[in-house]
This record gives structure tokens, sequence and C-alpha cells, in this order.
């Protein structure tokens, strides 16, 4: 019962609502559209990113050859950490072989070469951070159009009611006869774009909130790894005597 006379309150308003209102409406209708899509998309991107990541994450550990599934050419599409584990792997391979292309040759060439210098080695980290960098970027993609629809929705249906009732009061002021029967169906009218556009607003606030947490989290866990690869690269890679060579120099 309730809903039937909510949805006929609703009915009601919007049928006295003003040109300049039905238009506020029109606009946090497209709004609502842009916003329910982005979060869906987001969603779904950051829960097949985390499954790409458990994924990597096992089959990297597995087998403690850091280099191992960049030479079997392993695909971990849409893996934060497979891309940060992909560039760091290029670099390495470039500073070990003069060159990032692995061919039938490249555990032998890979056997026989020698350690890069911890130089070298700042070289890798700085390709790691940028795709960390590069990743976290198409992660945040489009969250600005859902913070907008979160700031930007209230006002603009604060701009619909406050218009509406300014039309109100003008119509009211015309007419000369200021009773509620005539006021009533203006105002209601003019206080829809406010219902609307916190209906808007509040979704796209909760799903803001939990996209850029989530985010976050990838982002973190995006640095650990590229620490963790570093170390590893580090062990096996690094020649440390060079940098006691340089000190003494």
């Amino acid at each position: 019962m309730l809903s039937i006379l909510a949805a006929g309150g609703l009915l009601f308003a919007f049928e006295h609502a003003t040109i300049a209102g039905k238009m506020v409406l029109l606009l946090l209708a497209i709004g609502s559209i842009f916003s329910w899509s982005i979060m869906i998309t987001k969603l779904r991107v950051i829960q097949y990113a985390k499954k790409q990541n458990a994924r990597f994450r096992t089959a990297f550990r597995q087998d403690r050859q850091p280099l191992r599934l960049f030479e079997k050419n392993a695909r971990f599409p849409g893996s934060p950490n497979f891309n940060v584990y992909r560039a760091g792997c290029q670099e390495l391979t470039f500073q070990l072989l003069g060159s990032a292309e692995v061919d039938e040759t490249f555990r032998a060439r890979l056997e026989i070469a020698d350690k890069i210098s911890p130089a070298q080695m700042h070289a890798v980290n700085a390709a790691m951070e940028r795709a960390v960098g590069e990743t976290a970027l198409g992660l945040e993609s489009q969250m600005i159009l859902l913070a907008t629809a979160v700031s930007g929705s209230p006002f603009l249906g604060l701009l619909g009611t406050v218009w509406g009732v300014m039309d109100t009061f003008t119509d009211v002021a015309m007419a000369g006869s200021p009773n509620l029967t005539t006021m009533a169906p203006g105002v209601s009218g003019a206080l829809i774009t406010t219902v609307t556009a916190l209906c808007v607003a509040i979704p796209a606030m909760f799903g803001y909130n939990f996209l850029v947490t989530s985010i976050r989290g990838m982002v973190v866990e995006m640095d650990n790894f590229a620490a963790e690869l570093a170390s590893e690269f580090e062990h096996r890679y690094v020649d440390h005597s060079a940098r006691v060579s340089e000190f003494r120099r």
C-alpha cells in the first residue's frame, strides 16, 4: 500500500514538474545510467583481476625460477601483478642479454650471461614502478565520472527544486490566491528533482567508496609484488660485488 502511495506521489509530482524540472530529471536519468554502467563494469574488472592475480601467484610460486613464466610466454590477461611481472622481466632480460626477445636459445643465453650491476637493477625497478603506475591509472579510469555523479547530482537536484519553488511562488503571486491547494502541486513537482538526485547519488557514493577501496588494495598488492620480484631478481641476477668496487673507488 505504501509503495502504491509512494509511486502515486512520484507520478503526481512528475506531472506537476515544470519544463526546467523535467530537463533536470532527464539529466539525472542520464547520470544514473552512466554511474550504474561504470559501477557494474568496474566491479567485473576488479573481480576478474583478483581471479587472474590468484592464478598468476599460484603459477609464479610453483617455480622458484623468477623468469620461468616469462620464458614460457605465459599469459594472464587482466592480472595487474602479471603486468608488473612482464615489465620487470622484459627490462631484466634486456639488461642481461641486450634483448628482451624470447626464443629457443633464451635459456642457454641466460645461463652464460653475466650478472647485472646494481645500477642496471635500478632500471628494472623503474620499469616495474612504471607498470604499477600505468596499471593503477587503468584501474582508476572513468572513476571521475562516478565521483561527479556523487558530488554533482545533489546540487543538480537542488537547482531543480529551487527553480520549481521559485516558479510556484511566481504563479501564486500572479494568481493572487496564496493557499495550500494552489501551492501544493508546484512544490511537489519541485521536490521530485531532489528525491531523484538522492536516488542517483546514494548508490553512486556506496559504489564509489567500495571501488576506490578495492583499487587501492590492488595497487598495494602490486607494490608488494614488485618488491618481492625485485628481491628475487637481486638474489639471482645482480652482482653485488660491483657496488663494493664502486665504493672502493
